[in-house]
């Protein structure tokens, strides 16, 4: 099989014919060059580095200076959506009022949070809720279900929390299961710490 020609060579071969073999000849020459250049730059940006990081498991950092009381955000962290839950004044306590109704109100299973969250808000900072939003049942994603919704799974004495669709768990704004649900534990409280009132590096502690 003969070498592909060469830019050169062919510029040479196009010297010899007229006009118009020549146009086509160049014409042929920068679509490929297009060609060539569009399927490169997917190539290159999917060895970014931000990409290595993120599947190696690298700390995230995440601005919440923007975040409204009873707002959320979502961040991906080890391929996990990890929430974000600015919780409001109320929604702290309507917390005290729900241990009765859950099965490990003081986070006493040590595997799901760390010791600085092991408390009744499961947090650093009492108005925020960093946690993984996977269901600790069978790894469906909850979604966030307030106050007053008119979903007649979660109830009508329902404070706002997370609905599990996939098999009906459900949990308070702390990440806490509630009694008699498939998921058993309560949802996992990721490593993380404050950078800055509005900054919060995620999947990172000070903990030795």
């Amino acid at each position: 099989m003969s070498a592909t020609p060469t830019f050169n060579a062919l510029a040479a071969d196009a010297s010899d014919h007229d006009a118009e073999r020549r146009n086509m000849l160049m014409l042929t020459l920068a679509a490929a060059s297009v060609g060539t250049v569009a399927t490169a730059v997917p190539f290159v940006t999917s060895f970014a580095p931000s990409e290595r990081a993120l599947a190696s498991g690298a700390a995230v950092e995440a601005d919440i200076s923007d975040l409204a009381p009873g707002a959320m955000k979502t961040v991906e962290w080890r391929g996990k959506p990890v929430w974000v839950l600015r919780r409001t004044p109320e929604v702290l306590a309507d917390l005290r009022t729900l241990d009765s109704q859950l099965v490990d109100p003081q986070s006493q299973v040590a595997s799901q949070q760390p010791p600085y969250a092991q408390n009744a808000t499961r947090s650093i900072k009492p108005e925020y809720l960093v946690a993984i939003g996977i269901c600790t049942h069978l790894g469906c994603s909850p979604s966030a279900v307030p106050a007053g919704t008119a979903n007649p799974s979660v109830g009508d004495t329902w404070k706002g929390g997370f609905f599990c669709p996939c098999h009906g768990s459900t949990f308070d704004a702390a990440g806490r299961v509630f009694k008699n649900k498939p998921a058993p534990t309560n949802l996992e409280i990721p490593p993380h710490k404050y950078l800055s009132d509005g900054r919060v590096l995620i999947g990172e502690d000070d903990l030795a």
